[in-house]
Order: structure tokens, then C-alpha cells, then sequence
């Protein structure tokens, strides 16, 4: 699976704007825990990405102040490890530890 990393404000900017278009897929992800890489890992098995929608990761230990900044403007409470859709500017579902999964998330992007 091909994520981008999010290590720069202007890259929250290009996402919210690419999503008024088609919506895109941020990860948040905590590398020092292991609930977070299993949900990583079981999303990357499950999901197939067939809208071709872009995904970004963030990790919210290196780059904590990206974290924060997309808690604030997708106006979602922040959780690690958290999946959050984004379409037309706002995040429209958002999900964390277990209950992400590839299959809903692809069925959810289907409908947008």
C-alpha cells in the first residue's frame, strides 16, 4: 500500500483540498504501539483501494503538531490509532482501534 506521510502543514491544506474533488484517507498511527501496527497492518490486508483514493499517515509521536493540527480543523477527537475520511473539506467518518476496517472503509468510499 502506497501512504503519504504527512510531515508538513501544507500537505493538511492540499488533502482538504483534493477532497472537495474526491475524498482521501488519513491514517493516524502511534509507532510505539502495538495495537496501532496491527490496525495498520490489518487495514493494509483488507483494503483493496478501489476508488484509487489517496492515503496519508501520520504518526503522531514524530509529527504530533500534524496530528494536533488535523484534530482541529477536521474538528474529529484525536485517537492513535484513528482512520478518518475526508470529503468536500470535512471528515465524514472516522474510526479508531478495532473497528477500522478496509472492507467498510472501501464500501463507505463507494458512496461518496
Amino acid at each position: 500500500m502506497k501512504w503519504i506521510n504527512i510531515t508538513e502543514s501544507s500537505q493538511i491544506k492540499e488533502l482538504i483540498e483534493k477532497s472537495n474533488d474526491k475524498a482521501v484517507i488519513i491514517f493516524k498511527h502511534s509507532p510505539r504501539c502495538h495495537i496501532s501496527k496491527f490496525a495498520l497492518r490489518n487495514f493494509e490486508a483488507s483494503f483493496a483501494n478501489p476508488t484509487e483514493t489517496d492515503c496519508y499517515l501520520v504518526d503522531v509521536v514524530n509529527d504530533r503538531l500534524h496530528s494536533m493540527e488535523l484534530k482541529e480543523i477536521l474538528a474529529v477527537q484525536h485517537e492513535s490509532p484513528q482512520l478518518i475520511i475526508v470529503s468536500k473539506g470535512k471528515a465524514v467518518y472516522n474510526t479508531s482501534h478495532e473497528s477500522i476496517d478496509g472492507v467498510t472503509t472501501e464500501k463507505l468510499l463507494l458512496r461518496l
